[in-house]
């Protein structure tokens, strides 16, 4: 079952008139009320401030309590609730959070475009996407609009701050076990302490599975925990790690609409990548000190460690030139390359917030020391050209050796920033903020010897960059506000961007532009929050209209994924164009009633602005010169952004005990590419939860929780995702035909009916 626009769109029209209708006529004035100290609720380095009063921007939170009843086996489970948010999702339990259709054209290892921040850390890993134990989640916290004014480089459209637990509240000794489908299985202990001088805990969770798809298999452990230590009746010292390795197989892709209906799991065929192997190490120390009741300064000094391993590129020609498809015999375990990148993010933070009458501020600094190291080698041997016409022969040149370098590379990162707020209340209704915060980045690239380079080099460069917001917010009366803001975000280039032509010096094909520039986006929002009534049910209501320009952010002068000739070489350069806009409506009703409602809903137009050179490969793109189609994107819908989306959430708790939750997903269709040909169909999921909790000591002395879920509860035939770039070979044969189609696609196919049911118990 499919919701078409209209239906969507009026009940959204109703619903939004409805509730905010009831916020102005319930409430007394605020212009009868005193005006209070203000108060600063931003900060990077802790949630203990925040707050949504008074917040210009959109806001929303989830709370542990949530992701602990809900069990999640991927953290797309816990945002689709939250309008706007557009996820990678692929196998297993990682995903790649995107906000408001910003980047969804892009789908390999790069950043996301919205911060990631873990007690603090500023988190980014190799494939872009996020890696966190779901069983450690105190809070998620997620801030729209552009968010660099606080967080610095990629905060393009936001920020996701996820606080992990603490605190005497997990005290004492849980354990917890999950089964699901496919093999899924997930175990959990748990141990806390509470006294007067402090609380802490440690906790080991493991995660594992076959999943779905074929090769699609994973495992993950966890060992994380947090201690409090009380230094006084006003400062305090936190200390926090985790520590986690993971073993990941395919995405579970497949390659054209007829392999997806017909091989859905994907066991003809090959993803791009396989067999990840990750270690991620997080360690993080945080001071609180408390000047004053309106004074305090918070300080944070942190280290993340990302090593991951995989392999990429399967291997298309054999060393003596024959031709390898997907179905060749032994052909999904011939891959070309290892890929061995280690990170090591460092830095400390320093914030003093204070207040003094209607006057409040922040300030703060951020020092980051990062390293990005990488090493990939030829796995076989192999042909790296041939034309595919007989005699198949394989030059010197293009003969690839297994174990040769291809890369060898290190890029040191140092940012010096400083970033402030000031919060200002002119009269009872009306909260004025601004915000900013410059940064000075600086880029040091080494290379060794590799194929390709025959003389090691260096290259540095280095970017100053400044971020703001301006913000309002007026108190129409005691249960409704209304908010506004205009903000920015910025990414720095990379090293591989700033050097494309160095890093491949014997390609005629691609070139440098070292004259790169920081992109920008300017983000604009118009919004509403309040709390009301909806036919006689209490709902705190949340709608944004919004805006995204981006108008020089980088991209390759051929286009995102094709390729390059000696007649059209590839550069990057600041030529994109893009603009996202938008409405988004969010009902969140009382829990503590019997019956409950939740809503999600967003409308997403986004469109290239500019985008005047695109190439489309047809036929192989081994060939020395590949056939090249051009196009002109610009005015054409950035592809997998749905227009509409609409998350909702039934639940009926008859007791404080049962609570049972029946849930609807629904997305319509989008485009599947950047030239608009070929579409990725909307879908309607509905998924089904229950919980029993025992509050009380229950059997063996113990607090017992009860709880399961029915995924895609209909069985519902879906795609999660497709991508199309250029024309593909045939999944069987390996032949390209020279033409783009619906076969030619990247496709994930949606899981069937899964379920998941799990029990634990604190004593």
């Amino acid at each position: 079952m499919l919701f078409t626009v209209k239906p969507i769109s009026r009940i959204v029209a109703v619903i939004c008139a409805g509730a905010m209708g009831s916020a102005f006529a319930d409430s007394v004035p605020v212009t009868t009320q005193k005006m209070d100290e203000v108060l600063v609720t931003s900060t990077t380095i802790d949630d203990r401030f925040a707050s949504k009063r008074d917040e210009p921007s959109s806001v929303h939170v989830i709370s542990g309590q949530t992701v602990d009843a809900q069990r999640p086996e991927n953290m797309i489970e816990l945002l689709q609730s939250i309008p706007g948010v557009t996820a990678d999702i692929s196998s297993g339990d990682e995903i790649k959070i995107k906000l408001r259709g910003v980047e969804n054209q892009r789908y390999m290892g790069e950043k996301p475009g919205v911060a990631i921040v873990i007690d603090g850390v500023p988190v980014f890993e190799r494939t872009g996407k996020v890696n966190v134990d779901l069983d450690n989640i105190e809070s998620i916290r997620v801030i729209k609009g552009g968010a660099s004014y606080l967080f610095g480089e990629d905060a393009l459209i936001g920020a996701v701050i996820i606080t992990t637990k603490r605190g005497a509240k997990y005290k004492g000794i849980t354990v917890a076990a999950d089964a699901g489908s496919y093999d899924y299985t997930r175990k959990l202990v748990r141990a806390g302490f509470a006294n007067d001088w402090g609380s802490g805990h440690i906790q080991v969770t493991e995660r594992e599975g076959d999943d779905y798809y074929w090769q699609s298999g994973y495992k993950t452990s966890y060992i994380d925990g947090n201690m409090r230590m009380f230094l006084s009746d006003t400062s305090d010292l936190t200390f926090g790690f985790e520590k986690s390795d993971r073993l990941k197989d395919k995405h579970g892709s497949v390659k054209g609409a007829t392999q997806a209906n017909l091989d859905p799991t994907g066991s003809i065929g090959r993803d791009f990548t396989r067999k990840y192997d990750v270690e991620l190490q997080k360690l993080n120390m945080t001071y609180s000190k408390d000047l004053s009741a309106s004074s305090n300064i918070l300080a944070t000094a942190y280290e993340y460690r990302d090593q991951t391993f995989y392999w990429s590129s399967p291997q298309r020609v054999a060393a003596d030139g024959q031709a390898i498809s997907d179905s060749s015999p032994g052909a999904q375990e011939l891959y070309t390359t290892n890929n061995d990148y280690h990170q090591t993010q460092r830095g400390v933070k320093g914030e003093w917030r204070a207040s003094s009458g209607s006057l409040g501020w922040l300030t703060g600094v951020d020092l980051r020391r990062n390293k990005y190291e990488n090493f990939n080698t030829a796995r076989v041997d192999y042909c790296g050209r041939v034309d595919y016409t007989p005699p198949y022969t394989c030059s010197p040149t293009n003969l690839v050796r297994a174990g040769e370098v291809f890369t060898d590379s290190v890029t040191d990162e140092a940012v010096n920033a400083i970033y402030g707020e000031l919060k200002f209340v002119p009269a009872p209704s009306w909260t004025l903020t601004a915000n900013g915060r410059y940064d000075h980045l600086a880029l040091d690239y080494a290379t060794g010897q590799t194929r390709e380079i025959a003389t090691p080099f260096t290259r540095d460069k280095s970017f100053n960059v400044s971020s703001w917001r301006g913000g309002a917010n007026y108190a129409v009366n005691n249960n409704m506000d209304i908010f506004g803001n205009v903000s920015t975000g910025f990414r720095a280039p990379t090293a591989e961007q700033l050097y494309n032509g160095s890093i491949s010096p014997t390609s005629t094909k691609v070139l440098n532009n070292e004259n790169l520039r920081p992109e920008q986006a300017i983000n604009m929002e118009l919004g509403a929050r309040a709390r009301t009534s909806l036919f006689g049910v209490p709902y705190e209501v949340e709608a944004a209209i919004y805006q995204v320009d981006r108008k020089d952010y980088i991209m390759s002068t051929v286009g995102q994924y094709s390729a390059s000739s000696t007649s059209v070489q590839e550069m990057y350069d600041n030529i994109g164009g893009v603009r996202n806009r938008g409405f988004e409506l969010s009902l969140k009703s009382d829990r503590k009633r019997e019956y409950t409602l939740d809503l999600a809903y967003s409308y997403i137009h986004a469109v290239f602005t500019d985008y005047e050179n695109y190439y489309q490969t047809l036929g192989s793109p081994y060939v020395a010169n590949p056939v090249m189609v051009h196009y002109d994107n610009t005015g054409n819908a950035v592809p997998r952004v749905p227009r509409h989306s609409l998350n909702t959430t039934a639940g009926w708790q008859p007791n404080e005990r049962f609570r049972l939750a029946l849930e609807m997903d629904a997305k319509t269709w989008s485009w599947a590419d950047e030239i608009n040909q070929e579409k990725l169909p909307g879908r309607t999921l509905f998924h089904l939860h229950a919980n029993y909790d025992i509050r009380d000591k229950g059997p063996l002395g113990a607090k017992w929780s009860l709880f399961a879920r029915v995924n895609n509860l209909f069985d519902h035939k879906y795609w999660t995702i497709a991508r199309g770039t250029n024309d593909a070979a045939d999944y069987l044969t390996g032949q390209y035909d020279s033409v783009y189609n619906a076969d030619d696609l990247s496709i994930v196919v949606g899981k069937p009916r899964t379920w998941i049911a799990g029990v634990s118990a604190t004593f």
